[in-house]
């Protein structure tokens, strides 16, 4: 999971001489980011410090600070911005497609990759961990107001508005989907049943039968019917 810059933050231009303003440098929010997710991955949360992150960032404390006020936000804000680069990137993939078929492919394949990568893994776990001290975090981790369902819930929009796809309920196919290309991977992975991730050719196995249940519930074509020829 690489760490890419959270492209939904607003920052201010430069002040006059070029400088940026106190805590609005992207360049350094990102190096402190960046050091953060090295020192939450190897420690866990609790037992990182402020003190950890500035080293590894190599920034000093009173730069951190400004940037971030306690370890809590900072936690947030890392996470943020993998959640945020992640549901990027399939948004941009199933724009690509105009087939729904090769759409929920490319879809499926990069979402159970992601889902069951040691890294996610492991900061899903670190998430689920400060649940209790830090509920909104969850939240916004697993749902957020733009993620994995409302992007395919876009997606199914648009075929379904050019013909493809004929769907009554979006949300609910939306989730199924979901489900069926995570199968059971994601809750193995999560909770250790499985040790490493799922090997390519058995994630496509998957995310091709999810694909013939999906289409056979939701294509166009499962409404024409056979005419007698004349």
């Amino acid at each position: 999971m690489t760490l890419t810059p959270d492209h939904a933050a607003v920052f201010s231009p430069p002040a006059a001489g070029g400088r940026f303003a106190a805590g609005e440098d992207p360049a350094k929010r990102q190096q402190i980011l960046a050091g953060a997710k090295r020192v939450f991955m190897k420690m866990g949360f609790d037992a990182a410090s402020m003190n950890d992150v500035t080293r590894e960032a190599g920034v000093s404390k009173g730069t951190l600070y400004v940037y971030f006020t306690n370890k809590e936000e900072l936690f947030s804000a890392m996470i943020e911005a993998e959640r945020a680069a992640f549901v990027a990137a399939v948004r941009t993939a199933l724009a690509e497609h105009d087939d729904p078929e090769a759409g929920l492919y490319e879809f499926g394949i990069s979402f159970v990759t992601h889902m069951t990568d040691e890294k996610v893994i492991s900061a899903m776990r670190t998430v689920l961990g400060v649940r209790d001290r830090m509920p909104v975090l969850c939240q916004r981790f697993f749902k957020g107001p733009v993620n994995l369902r409302t992007i395919m819930r876009d997606f199914l929009e648009r075929h379904i508005a050019e013909g493809r796809l004929e769907i009554d309920d979006i949300d609910l196919a939306a989730g199924q989907f979901l489900d069926l290309a995570s199968g059971s991977f994601f809750k193995l992975r999560l909770f250790g049943s499985m040790e490493e991730p799922p090997p390519r050719d058995e994630i496509e196995r998957v995310i091709r039968g999810a694909i013939r249940v999906f289409m056979a519930a939701y294509g166009a074509r499962r409404h024409e019917t056979v005419r007698p020829h004349p």
